[in-house]
């Protein structure tokens, strides 16, 4: 019974774990080998290709390439639309991820090759007309994650609503983002930018534009959605006017947008304005410690002085893609900073909540903004701090009170940056057409003394395999109850029909047969104002509109009058925690909770 209960704790942790969305594909069989169909047969820009059909009747083509291998001289530049190809093209294996760190740390865990510019295509058995397409960007902090992982397949998605659903890759790390003097030397506005992941979502858009008619596709009817750092993506294509016209509706799952500096993103971090940890700089000190050209940083930094830009610029062109993994810092999900306002690209000035203020600052479509009610327990319960764990799998919350008030605080506060915030905004700017949900269904089973709904809850990331309708992972890992299926399947019906007819209509509404509870949009003013969907299922109240709205004064106020903190130091860090730059306030730190708070 120990045994079962331990694989089964396992296989949860590998399937929707902190990153288990990213390499579940790793630890599961194969999809199904593909074979070519002759009604797949199509002629795009660069040539013809062949697919397949899905089990469920859906055509499908994987690995189609929408840009020419950035590899060589195309390292760090802008991608270049792909060349063509003599014959037809077999399209039915995912093209390769982008080059990532993965478990084992090192260069053992690097996967993934440059050459990994492909996007996948899921056109739905019934369609004969142009149908809406829906533009799928994956998650994983911008470091890692690739379109292949099974949770992100999109043929149920297709089939159930007559859409059209397109995945991507994109390059990611410091291959996808890195910005240094040496590398801007083209003249090029976009070659010079940094952002070349950024560059690599816009491409695979310009390839929908010019080529999704052949799949029944709409090409004026684009709705872009992500999740996580695919939210963040999403709200980058909202911010760049090299998006304007690419897309027309936009859904965020559990994003957010910060843009970075230039001195962030290169500077060293000891300068007077200091860059991250993991800046450009940094990076090259730590490539040559590694290759033993200097003994320690101090040395590294001080040989970097005395080289010029274009020399130090070689350090890093001449770097393998394991090598630049191994020696970015910042653990599997990486710490190179990314997104850059480079002034072409992404806006150089301002950050979210100004850029919103006003409709010639952004590109204006309808908006979904989402997060879910327990956020940041996927991340909580890989800590050591605060559960007890057997080789790395934990098997016990040691203080549960605690352990749900700091998710509480860290999922709020992400709510309040990636939704009510931004929502406000939004519709202060925009008006109706923005709507806001979040995800709560957490009825995961019991193993052993372990309640895993308590563990996990509604975590970071959970909503996916709903808005996608693939629980075949999830069903095989025995994470739920027999009797808890009929009422998830259920919420993930409601939940890609509202999807689906968001992307039909720009307005979730009452979904595409018209008998969902209706979904209104945001409303500012009144606390009594229906203003959010909470998704659950029927057996934890169902789906319904609420009036819940958080506020960064409502934030303060709590944690200030929080007395369930057992020691002053964990008090004082949840308050930095929450709080930064201009919102942090000196006096109410140095007065905070029992005894004050110093430095």
């Amino acid at each position: 019974m120990i045994k079962k209960g331990l694989l089964v704790l396992v296989a949860l942790v590998v399937a929707i774990g902190a990153v288990g969305y990213w390499y579940v594909s790793r630890l599961m069989e194969e999809l199904p080998p593909a074979t070519l169909a002759e009604e797949t047969y199509r002629s795009i820009n660069s040539g013809q290709i062949v697919g397949y059909k899905e089990p469920n009747g859906t055509l499908a083509w994987r690995g189609i390439p929408f840009a020419t291998p950035p590899v060589g001289e195309l390292r760090w530049k802008a991608p270049r639309p792909p060349e063509p190809w003599e014959g037809v093209r077999e399209t039915l294996a995912f093209g390769s991820a982008c080059p990532q760190r993965g478990f084992g740390g090192g260069t053992s865990g690097i996967t993934g090759a440059e050459d990994c510019l492909y996007l996948n295509v899921w056109q739905p058995p019934r369609s004969e007309t142009e149908r809406p397409v829906m533009f799928w960007i994956h998650g994983g902090a911008n470091h890692i994650g690739e379109a292949a992982t099974p949770l992100y397949h999109g043929a149920n998605l297709a089939a159930a609503h007559d859409v059209v659903v397109v995945s991507i890759n994109y390059r990611l790390g410091p291959l996808g983002w890195l910005t240094h003097p040496g590398l801007r030397v083209s003249g090029d506005l976009a070659d010079d930018s940094g952002n070349y992941g950024t560059l690599d979502i816009l491409r695979a858009l310009e390839w929908v534009r010019e080529n999704i008619g052949q799949f029944n596709g709409d090409p004026d009817n684009v709705t872009i959605f992500g999740e996580s750092a695919g939210g963040f993506n999403v709200l980058t294509m909202m911010v760049s006017p090299l998006a304007a016209g690419l897309y027309h509706k936009a859904i965020v799952q559990s994003g957010g947008l910060t843009i970075n500096s230039f001195s962030v993103a290169e500077n060293f971090r000891d300068d007077e304005e200091p860059g991250s940890n993991s800046s450009s700089r940094e990076l090259v000190n730590r490539l040559m410690v590694a290759d033993g050209r200097a003994a320690n940083r101090q040395e590294a930094k001080a040989l970097q002085l005395s080289m010029t830009d274009i020399d130090v610029a070689e350090v890093l062109r001449s770097a393998a893609p394991s090598q630049l993994l191994s020696a970015q810092g910042g653990g599997m999900m990486g710490g190179t900073p990314y997104i850059f306002g480079d002034g072409y690209v992404l806006p150089a000035e301002g950050q979210a909540d100004e850029i919103f203020a006003d409709v010639s600052n952004y590109n204006v479509t309808p908006v979904i903004l989402g997060t879910n009610r327990d956020e940041v327990k996927l991340f909580l319960a890989m800590s050591p701090s605060v559960t007890d764990r057997f080789f790395g799998i934990p098997y016990r919350i040691r203080d549960s009170a605690s352990y749900n008030r700091d998710a509480a605080y860290g999922t709020d506060a992400w709510k309040l940056r990636a939704v009510d915030q931004l929502a406000e905004r939004l519709h202060d700017t925009q008006g109706d057409s923005v709507f806001a949900y979040r995800f709560d269904w957490d009825e995961l089973r019991n193993v052993m003394s372990l309640d895993l709904s308590s563990l996990f809850g509604a975590a970071h990331a959970f909503e996916i395999p709903f808005m996608f309708g693939n629980f075949d992972l999830i069903d095989r890992t025995m994470v739920i109850d027999d009797d808890v299926i009929p009422g998830r399947n259920a919420l993930s019906a409601s939940m890609m029909s509202y999807w689906a007819n968001f992307a039909y209509t720009g307005s979730p509404g009452r979904g595409r047969d018209g008998r969902e509870i209706e979904w209104t949009g945001w409303k500012n003013g009144a606390e009594t104002n229906k203003r959010l969907l909470i998704l659950d299922s029927r057996a934890d109240g169902g789906i319904r509109m609420s009036s819940m709205r958080l506020t960064r004064e409502g934030m303060r106020d709590r944690i200030l009058n929080d007395a369930s903190f057992a020691d002053q130091t964990s008090h004082c860090q949840a308050y930095r925690q929450l709080f930064s730059g201009v919102e942090f306030r000196q006096g109410e730190y140095a007065t905070l909770g029992k005894a004050g708070c110093i430095d």
